[in-house]
């Protein structure tokens, strides 16, 4: 009934355009543990007001069948600012008509009022000990895109067999239901809940217990920069900051509004590294400021910047920002935990493609560390386990750029995330150190952790299917590569199939995916590689870690290793040419 998305289809029939109306209508958008992910437009393939309604009669038949309760608990709405004209679609009109959905079936809703970053719903989920949470954010993907997160009632992001159950609801419930259009509707229901006071209050009363350096704060004279890449970030950077008792951050002015249509950047993903950050920079210099801090657009993620000596400014990656708040946030507690025997029951996780310098503080100060599959949903569901046993999760962190800081969020977070970064900063400059040289005197103390990764475009899922079967088949079927150019492979675990080369019984310990290609290599030098597909993006993904013990320090020796193992992973196992990547 959206007269738009109606409108286009209705001239596509008229001019007998098959291919397209083959592109809208040919196949269903899937319903994954990261819940939607697609273009908004019309047609079955897109996000717009049909396929919301659609997936949220499914999601509340599915929750109805899970808990007896949810009538009484309910669920959270959040959405973040992206909005197409063309097609009518909008995070906000989706969250409206999803919250329609639930209370047209008694179930009560807490619907965010204004946008908010995805954090919050999450958050929510666990303050107000709901039954689900949804999030309508397509976080850092090009404008043209939205989406649709789902969160548990453990505050974590949905794993399987959730998103099958999810799946084969959506699809039991295409029909809309009698009132399903008319979102009008829920403004004068009384099952209609707004959290956002009381989501704002508590949220920045819960990341205070994260500040340790409160007197440091308020005297600082160190300077930071704030973007949020027209996303949702601002406002609430702004208030972490003054939870944590620091002067605000400069915002950069062209950036720090909402909107929809990014208009200063070709991608609103922090992670793309300067290109992003150029109205930062010009802005840092202006105003003296040494340290630059970039939420994407929903405000899950941050990247930081710092200005060298040199005058260069240094992006840190993931992996060294990871680095950096693990050390941080793992010496602020044993400066607050006298007691010795407290360390055995605390962790830190991150994923199996992030760089294992965890793993090296943890080997050398006597705490647990654990990794886990790819992304957030994987850490946030174990970090609940642990904390279930009484366990305390420290810190989680993936190498895009995601970090979970705080135990009140069960996701990454990059406006904690922001905040103590920031006290960080200021204590270190109390000892006339940068974050640069504090990254260095970390890996000098727990070895040198060097990693590089990057991905090749494909839109041709068979191309990676041949490109990963390959590999599987390297010398003759079922086996696998011995070398890689110069570089001798040790070991081999494909989480695909399920296959480990370093168990006894040749099983995988971590949980596999058949839908999913991922395969890591270990060799003889220290390094390490894994190779995997994109969930969200047309990509083959590949990162590689060298790890030298505490010690080595020669790390232009290192770097120039880790550059040879990486060409020759792109040569003999990518094969760009050949498969015209």
């Amino acid at each position: 009934q959206n007269p738009k998305t109606s409108t286009i289809v209705k001239q596509l029939v008229a001019e007998g355009n098959a291919g397209e109306l083959q592109k809208y209508f040919g196949s269903r958008m899937e319903f994954g543990t990261a819940g939607l992910r697609a273009a908004m437009g019309a047609g079955i393939s897109h996000m717009n007001d049909l396929t919301i309604i659609q997936t949220t009669q499914g999601f509340c038949r599915y929750l109805e069948k899970n808990f007896s309760d949810l009538k009484k608990r309910g669920v959270v709405i959040g959405f973040d600012a992206r909005a197409h004209l063309s097609s009518g679609g909008s995070s906000k009109r989706f969250a409206r008509l999803a919250a329609n959905t639930f209370i047209s079936q008694g179930v009560p809703v807490y619907l965010f009022s204004d946008i908010t970053p995805t954090p919050f719903v999450p958050y929510t989920v666990t303050h107000l000990k709901l039954c689900a949470g949804i999030m309508v954010t397509a976080s850092h993907n090009p404008k043209q895109d939205n989406g649709y997160k789902v969160y548990w009632e453990n505050g974590a992001q949905i794993i399987s067999p959730h998103d099958k159950g999810i799946s084969q609801a959506i699809e039991e419930n295409q029909e809309p239901w009698p009132q399903a259009w008319d979102d009008k509707l829920i403004d004068s229901s009384l099952l209609l809940h707004d959290p956002y006071a009381t989501v704002n209050k508590e949220y920045f009363k819960d990341i205070q217990k994260q500040c340790f350096h409160r007197n440091i704060n308020k005297e600082t004279n160190l300077k930071f920069v704030h973007t949020s890449v027209h996303g949702v970030g601002h406002k609430f950077v702004q208030l972490a900051f003054k939870a944590f008792d620091l002067s605000p951050p400069f915002a950069v002015p062209e950036q720090k509004d909402p909107d929809p249509e990014f208009p200063t950047v070709k991608y609103p993903n922090p992670e793309e590294g300067k290109g992003v950050l150029t109205l930062s920079f010009a802005l840092a210099e202006k105003d003296g400021a040494k340290i630059i801090l970039a939420n994407d657009p929903d405000a899950d993620r941050l990247a930081v910047a710092e200005k060298q000596e040199s005058g260069e400014w240094k992006v840190f990656s993931g992996n060294e920002l990871g680095a950096l708040l693990g050390w941080w946030i793992f010496t602020c507690w044993k400066n607050h935990n006298r007691d010795t025997c407290a360390i055995k029951d605390v962790y830190m996780l991150s994923s199996t493609v992030s760089s294992k310098i965890l793993r090296a503080i943890a080997l050398k100060e006597g705490f647990h560390f654990e990794e886990t599959l790819t992304g957030f949903k994987w850490m946030g569901n174990r970090a609940k386990q642990l904390m279930d046993q009484g366990k305390a999760v420290l810190f989680a962190f993936e190498e895009a750029i995601g970090y979970m800081c705080c135990p009140a969020v069960l996701d990454k977070d990059g406006v904690s995330a922001a905040a103590i970064t920031a006290e960080m900063a200021s204590f270190l400059a109390t000892r006339n150190l940068s974050l640069s040289q504090q990254l260095k005197a970390v890996y000098h103390e727990y070895g040198f952790h060097i990693t590089k990764a990057s991905y090749f475009i494909c839109h041709d899922p068979k191309v990676i299917q041949q490109l990963f079967d390959n590999l599987r088949n390297f010398d003759g079927k079922n086996t696998y590569p011995k070398s890689c150019g110069r570089f001798k492979v040790s070991g081999i675990r494909d989480l695909t199939t399920g296959y480990d080369s370093s168990q006894p019984d040749r099983k995988a310990i971590l949980p596999t995916s058949k839908s999913s290609q991922m395969i890591t290599f270990t060799f003889a030098n220290g390094g390490v590689a894994t190779m995997r597909t994109s969930g969200t993006e047309p990509k083959i993904k590949y990162y590689s870690e060298l790890c030298a013990p505490p010690g080595n320090s020669d790390v232009e020796q290192l770097k120039k290793e880790l550059d040879e193992l990486v060409n020759a992973l792109e040569k003999h196992f990518f094969q760009p040419e050949k498969n015209n990547l």
